[in-house]
């Protein structure tokens, strides 16, 4: 038996079996931005939540998101949504885990949940804009430009 040559290999892959349940159970626990962006263009079936603080909520967020800080996600908070609305979270990118503990929250709660891969640093990645509501300026003539409703 020949040795490895590189650490990928020195470590067998798993049985494909084993591989196929692996990343099929993913699935039950994150989508991507792409799917998100997809399914907020066809109206929504998931309620999408942005975990960090208002601070960054209001610097930009993904349209049609509600701001629910990680730490702020309690059972008082979700009683406007059925018990099987299906939760998904995000926070600042794959840097945070703020999206993880907003996953973990609203499960211990008993509720539905996705994690969305990438947060707002694979949104942008993915070429999707944000959206700003902090108060922007008409910088032509100082009135204040109209923002859509963020739903929040």
């Amino acid at each position: 038996m020949t040795s490895p040559r590189t650490h990928v290999t020195a470590i067998p892959a798993a049985p494909a079996a084993d591989a196929e349940a692996h990343f099929a159970a993913a699935f039950c626990f994150e989508t991507d931005c792409w799917d998100v962006h997809d399914g907020l263009s066809k109206g929504p079936d998931f309620v999408l939540l942005d975990v960090r603080s208002p601070q960054l909520f209001a610097q930009g967020h993904v349209p049609g998101a509600i701001n629910l800080p990680h730490g702020k996600i309690v059972a008082s908070k979700l009683t406007a949504w059925p018990a099987d609305t299906l939760f998904v979270t995000y926070c600042a990118g794959p840097h945070c885990n703020g999206a993880a503990r907003g996953a973990l929250r609203l499960a211990r709660l008993g509720r539905p949940v996705k994690l969305m891969a990438g947060g707002v640093t694979g949104w942008l990645d993915e070429g999707f804009e944000l959206h700003r509501p902090s108060a922007l300026v008409d910088q032509a003539c100082s009135v204040p430009v109209q923002n859509e409703s963020d739903g929040a």
